[in-house]
C-alpha cells in the first residue's frame, strides 16, 4: 500500500473537520477580548460578531449592538485576532521528508514546469494540517520547492474544509520562480552556471511570447476567414507556454526566490524586459541593495529569517532585514520555514514567532503582525476575505491567551469560516494517550 495513504488515512474525517459547509447561521458574539484588527488598531475591550461565516461587526463592546438569540461568549483576559496566513509553505505537499512516495514538491525531469500545478498534488489528509491550526494559522500559500528555475504554480489554501476542494480557495495564483546556485544541474546537464539559468528563462519568456502572437494571429485570421475558404488549423497547444501566458500579461504576479543581491539584480532586469509583475521571495542576504528594493516598489516575503549570517555580515543582519525593508516602504510577508526548504510544511506552526523575532530586531509590532496577516493577504489578492478583523470578511480569527507573536501563549480556540475548529493533532493524541 503507498505509505502515504497508511499514514494519514486513518484519520481523515478529523483532520479534514468535515462540516457541511463551514459557515455557522445562528450570531455569534464575543464579547470583552481585545481585539488586534490589524486594519484599524487596538481595541481594548471589544466584540467581534459573526454570522455565516462572515465578519459582522469588530469595534468596541459598547459600540456593537447584539442581535436576539445570538450565542455569546466571554472572552474578558483574551486576545482575538485575524487567522494567520503563511505565505509560502509545501503543506499537503510533503508528510515526511525522508519517504519520496510522501513528498510532491518538486519535478526533476525539467527545469522548466509553469505547467505544473501544486493543486494537483495537495493532499488535504495531511498530518501537518492540523498542527499549524493549533498555533493560529487558518491559511496558507502552497509552493514547489526550490529544484527548478520555473518551478509551477502556488496555490492559496484554507486549512479545514469538507474536502480538498473546498480547502483550496483558489490555485494558479502565482508562479513560482527560483534563481540561484540551488538550481544549477551538475555537469554536463544544462544548466550547470547562473548564465545558463538566466538564459533559458529569457529564452522561455521568449518563446511563450511568441506563442502568443501565433495565437493572436491565428485567431484575427479566423474572425475574418473567407466563409468559402476551408478552415485554419489553429496551432498546437503548447501547455509549457500556455502557463506562462497569464504571467506575460501581467494579470498575476511571479514569485521569485533570491538569496543574494546580484541574483535579485539580475531578476529585476529581467521582469523590466518582460513588463513582469514580481513577487521577491528570500532575500536573506541583500542588505547592501535595500535602497533600490525600496526603489523597485515590489513586495518581498522574507525568510527563513533563522537563516545564518555570512561570515562578513553581522549577527543580526539578517534579523534585522525585515525592519529595514519596511522602515524603506517595502511591503513585507514573513514565511515560516526557508524558501523551498525541506521544513517548508513541519515549521508552519512557527510562523508567528518569525513575525515575533523580526519584531524583537526593530519591526514595529505592528508591522509583525501585518507581515503574517494582512501583508500576505494583499500582496495575493485576498484582502477582500482575510487579514484583518473588519465587517465582510471572513471570520478566521483566533483566540488565545496572551500576544500571538510571543512563544508563551497559547491558543484556546481557532474559528475559520465561523466554525470553531477542534484543536487536536496526532501529536496531542499521541500526547493524550502516553501521558497516562
Amino acid at each position: 500500500m503507498n505509505s502515504r495513504k497508511t499514514l494519514l488515512s486513518a484519520s481523515l474525517g478529523l483532520l479534514l473537520v468535515s462540516t457541511a459547509a463551514l459557515a455557522q447561521q445562528k450570531p455569534i458574539a464575543i464579547v470583552g477580548a481585545r481585539l488586534l484588527t490589524v486594519s484599524h488598531g487596538t481595541i481594548p475591550d471589544g466584540t467581534l460578531l459573526i454570522q455565516n461565516g462572515k465578519i459582522l461587526a469588530a469595534d468596541a463592546r459598547s459600540a456593537v449592538t447584539i442581535p436576539a438569540g445570538a450565542t455569546v461568549i466571554d472572552a474578558r483576559g483574551k486576545t482575538l485576532y485575524p487567522g494567520l496566513i503563511d505565505p509560502d509553505t509545501s503543506l499537503g505537499l510533503m508528510e515526511v521528508g525522508s519517504d519520496r512516495n510522501t513528498t510532491d514538491t518538486s519535478e526533476r525531469s525539467d527545469e522548466i514546469m509553469p505547467h505544473m500545478h501544486v493543486a494537483d498534488a495537495f493532499h488535504a489528509e495531511t498530518e501537518l494540517i492540523p498542527v499549524a491550526r493549533i498555533n493560529g494559522v487558518t491559511n496558507a500559500v502552497i509552493a514547489p520547492g526550490d529544484d527548478d528555475s520555473i518551478a509551477g504554480q502556488d496555490a492559496f489554501i484554507q486549512l479545514a474544509g469538507k474536502d480538498r476542494d473546498a480547502m483550496i480557495l483558489r490555485s494558479d495564483i502565482a508562479l513560482a520562480i527560483n534563481y540561484g546556485g540551488n538550481q544549477k544541474r551538475p555537469e554536463p546537464t544544462f544548466p550547470s552556471t547562473r548564465m545558463g539559468l538566466i538564459s533559458q528563462l529569457r529564452q522561455s519568456l521568449l518563446d511563450a511570447q511568441q506563442y502568443d502572437a501565433t495565437l493572436q494571429a491565428s485567431k484575427k485570421k479566423a474572425e475574418t476567414k473567407d466563409p468559402g475558404k476551408p478552415a485554419e488549423i489553429p496551432p498546437a497547444r503548447d501547455l509549457k507556454l500556455e502557463a506562462l501566458l497569464p504571467y506575460l500579461h501581467g494579470d498575476k504576479p511571479l514569485v521569485v526566490q533570491v538569496t543574494e543581491s546580484y541574483d535579485a539584480e539580475t531578476i529585476m532586469q529581467v521582469a523590466r524586459e518582460f513588463h513582469l509583475r514580481v513577487v521577491l521571495k528570500g532575500m536573506t542576504h541583500t542588505q547592501d541593495i535595500l535602497d533600490e528594493v525600496a526603489q523597485w516598489k515590489v513586495p518581498v516575503i522574507f525568510g527563513s529569517i533563522y537563516t545564518q549570517p555570512l561570515p562578513n555580515e553581522r549577527y543580526d543582519a539578517v534579523y534585522s532585514m525585515p525592519a529595514q525593508l519596511a522602515r524603506r516602504g517595502v511591503k513585507v510577508a514573513i514565511m515560516s520555514t526557508d524558501a523551498g526548504g525541506p521544513g517548508g510544511a513541519h515549521s508552519v506552526r512557527n510562523l508567528p514567532y518569525a513575525a515575533g523575532f523580526a519584531a524583537s530586531y526593530g519591526l514595529p509590532y505592528d508591522e509583525a503582525l501585518k507581515a503574517i496577516t494582512l501583508n500576505v493577504a494583499e500582496i495575493f489578492g485576498f484582502a477582500d476575505r482575510l487579514g484583518s478583523l473588519d465587517p465582510g470578511k471572513d471570520a478566521n480569527f483566533v483566540i488565545a491567551n496572551g500576544d500571538p507573536l510571543d512563544v508563551r501563549t497559547n491558543v484556546e480556540q481557532v474559528y475559520i469560516q465561523g466554525q470553531s475548529i477542534p484543536l487536536e493533532s496526532r501529536q496531542t493524541r499521541l500526547r493524550d494517550e502516553y501521558s497516562k
